[in-house]
């Protein structure tokens, strides 16, 4: 099984599918690592990294043909994409929501923790620069994919499940995915 996570910013998409990962001995693939590391190398942070990849699909294309082979050669893993359900159609699509404000705070708290690894905006001194850079770049998500593929990947309709994690701990966000995915697996 392909299953496929998608979800607000700040809304524990990477702790919920390393854990599913985990669980089902399936190796996990964040795609939004390869995009920070694009941006990385280019000398700029995530968010203006991607108003530039609004006017070239390069970057989003070099993405998107490593999404499409991994369906091709692999048959189950755990997948972290904005667009993995609309490539591999046939996945299990997860969706987590969060309030942009929880979403913030937590970011926040991983950049002071883990000190500036996610490649964030320069000025994130507080929640509310994280929250302006939250916004800033999912305006610049958000416009890029409707250009490029004529997609909202944040429509409900394109996900199996949704669920808002703003006031659950990861524990109850992990045992509630959990029992979707058994379901599909049963």
């Amino acid at each position: 099984m392909i299953i496929s996570f998608n979800g607000d910013e700040g809304s524990g998409k990477s702790t919920i599918a390393k854990k599913v990962a985990e669980e089902l001995g399936y190796p996990r693939y964040y795609m939004g690592q390869i995009f920070r590391d694009m941006a990385k190398k280019g000398g700029l942070p995530v968010a203006e990294y991607a108003k530039l990849s609004k006017k070239d699909a390069s970057a989003d294309k070099e993405v998107d043909d490593y999404i499409l082979k991994l369906a091709k050669e692999k048959k189950d893993f755990v997948i972290e994409s904005r667009t993995a359900w609309h490539f591999v159609p046939d996945s299990l699509k997860i969706y987590l929501r969060v309030s942009d404000e929880e979403g913030a705070k937590r970011i926040f708290k991983q950049l002071q923790e883990e000190s500036g690894s996610r490649n964030e905006d320069k000025k994130t001194d507080s929640v509310a620069d994280v929250l302006k850079s939250i916004h800033k770049r999912r305006k610049a998500d958000d416009i890029r994919y409707k250009k490029f593929y004529g997609i909202n990947v944040r429509d409900p309709k394109n996900y199996d499940f949704i669920l808002n994690t703003t006031n659950l701990t990861r524990e109850e966000v992990f045992e509630k995915v959990m029992e979707l995915i058994t379901s599909r697996i049963n």
